[in-house]
């Protein structure tokens, strides 16, 4: 398991009961979390500090009850990368702090590669791996079907102070868009993907892990240029293995390309219980050196 074990500014403090207490800065969140099935020692000290908890409803979804007043939206950083966070209404806060054991190994790549490098990120989100990617050096394309997301990336990058970077911003569903690039001849030497267990896009496109995954990875080789750097595969589908995306880089990407694939989970470990929190799977081809 790989562990985003080196934040400053996020701490994930406690768990237990089905939820987590988290620092994002100056402010603590409690959150619900469904693989948090062990009881909690301990619900006094710093569980009763929260700023903001969200609570679950009966009826589906939830909402946030705030303790004091928080700004909308405030920054956090990781090394040179900074970030805006925003309770919103589905209990995420626009960052997946784990997937900076992602980032610096994107960084590593795109930098050890020494020759210009062009990265596509699909289901971009708020754009973690796109500040990474821009930031390493190369150009970037970001991909994601919700507007305010990709509205949310262009802040992240503004605010690490990468506005000049070469990134284009892409509100579409993400297979026509590959689709479309295949036709342009269009060709990326990176990609990353981070794809929903479910979805819908911007015109009612829908996506089911188990069906289009494999399918949509045959799509994005078509457009990987004659010599890739890598392909890295991100996913929060419950009851997936990490040999499930492992083996789908292998019969396709590593069928034509060779390289090796590595693929496990990605957690964070408790500052008080010293417990690990899983936190989702990857997988990861790359380019033999």
């Amino acid at each position: 398991m790989l562990l985003a074990d080196d934040w400053k500014d996020y701490e994930l403090i406690d768990t237990g009961n089905g939820e987590k207490l988290e620092r994002w800065g100056d402010f603590i969140l409690r959150r619900p979390d469904p693989q948090i099935i062990w009881p909690l020692k301990d619900e006094s000290g710093a569980w009763k500090k929260a700023d903001a908890y969200y609570h679950r409803s009966q009826s589906g979804g939830g909402g946030w009850d705030f303790k004091r007043k928080l700004p909308e939206k405030w920054t956090i950083s990781y090394d040179k990368l900074s970030f805006y966070i925003t309770p919103t209404g589905f209990k995420h806060t626009g960052l997946f702090p784990e997937q900076a054991v992602n980032w610096k190994w994107i960084i590593e790549k795109i930098r050890s590669a020494k020759r210009p490098i062009r990265v596509l990120n699909l289901f971009a989100y708020t754009g973690g791996a796109t500040v990474a990617s821009a930031y390493a050096g190369a150009e970037v394309c970001h991909v994601d079907a919700a507007k305010g997301m990709v509205a949310w990336a262009k802040e992240n990058i503004a605010l690490s102070g990468l506005a000049d970077r070469p990134v284009r911003y892409i509100v579409d569903d993400v297979i026509k868009f590959v689709q479309r690039e295949k036709r342009r001849e269009r060709q990326y030497d990176a990609i990353i993907m981070d794809p929903p267990s479910y979805g819908r896009g911007p015109k009612g496109e829908v996506w089911k892990i188990e069906d289009e995954l494999f399918g949509f990875v045959q799509e994005c080789m078509e457009i990987l240029s004659p010599e890739p750097l890598f392909f890295l595969i991100n996913s929060y589908t419950t009851g997936f293995s990490p040999t499930v995306v492992g083996n789908i880089l292998k019969m396709t990407v590593a069928q034509r390309y060779g390289g090796e694939i590595s693929s496990g989970e990605v957690g964070i470990p408790s500052t008080s219980s010293k417990l690990i929190l899983p936190c989702g799977i990857y997988g990861r081809w790359e380019a033999k050196a």
